[in-house]
């Protein structure tokens, strides 16, 4: 998706080979009519595999799980790292381990909001070694829910969580699929594929 990727070479900023900050249009600050555009793409994409329901992890998966919703016009859930005074039992719960961030989070969602008859379509802000994919396919797992499709904002092609993914059978659609940040700059999948130059972000 050309617009993305615009974004995260306008906006972005790479701190190091692993770690690529888009904090002013993503993960704290929100762009609205990108998001719009990024759920009305997944949208498109997902079309055809009749989710009835979205999943996403807070906090900065639910801006384009939210847009992607109301494009499909089907229900959203957010797991919950923190849990509040409400969310004390009858809940789904797994760990999930942060390598940005080099800790172990426990994410949940409560029974109620996930059935064995959900059509599940998660939606996530970044892929990289894909823990926090794996944690939410366990949450729906354990509901005896199926997962239609993965959708990715930005992918980090050059760790190893889309293969992960692909060899347990997902379908993983990501809208940005980056496959450096060597050199403080932005190189994208299809720039190598075509033989386009490099980006340069920061």
């Amino acid at each position: 998706m050309e617009l993305i990727e615009q974004f995260i070479v306008n906006e972005g900023k790479v701190i190091n080979e692993q770690v690529l900050k888009v904090d002013s249009f993503l993960n704290h600050a929100i762009h609205p009519k990108l998001m719009k555009e990024i759920g009305n793409e997944f949208a498109e994409r997902f079309k055809n595999d009749h989710s009835t329901k979205i999943l996403t992890l807070e906090s900065s998966g639910i801006a384009p799980a939210l847009m992607t919703a109301l494009a499909l016009n089907c229900e959203l859930v957010f797991a919950r790292k923190r849990k509040s005074i409400t969310m004390t039992e009858d809940l789904f719960t797994t760990t999930v381990h942060s390598y940005t961030k080099n800790t172990d989070n426990e994410i949940s969602v409560s029974r109620n909001l996930l059935k064995p008859s959900d059509r599940v379509l998660i939606i996530d802000d970044f892929l990289a070694n894909g823990q926090a994919a794996l944690g939410l396919i366990d949450l729906v797992h354990q509901a005896g829910a199926s997962v239609t499709g993965l959708g990715i904002v930005i992918e980090k092609s050059f760790q190893p969580g889309r293969q992960i993914l692909l060899d347990k059978g997902y379908k993983i659609e990501s809208l940005a699929r980056i496959s450096s940040l060597s050199n403080k700059k932005v190189t994208f999948a299809n720039q190598l594929e075509e033989g386009a130059p490099t980006n340069v972000s920061n």
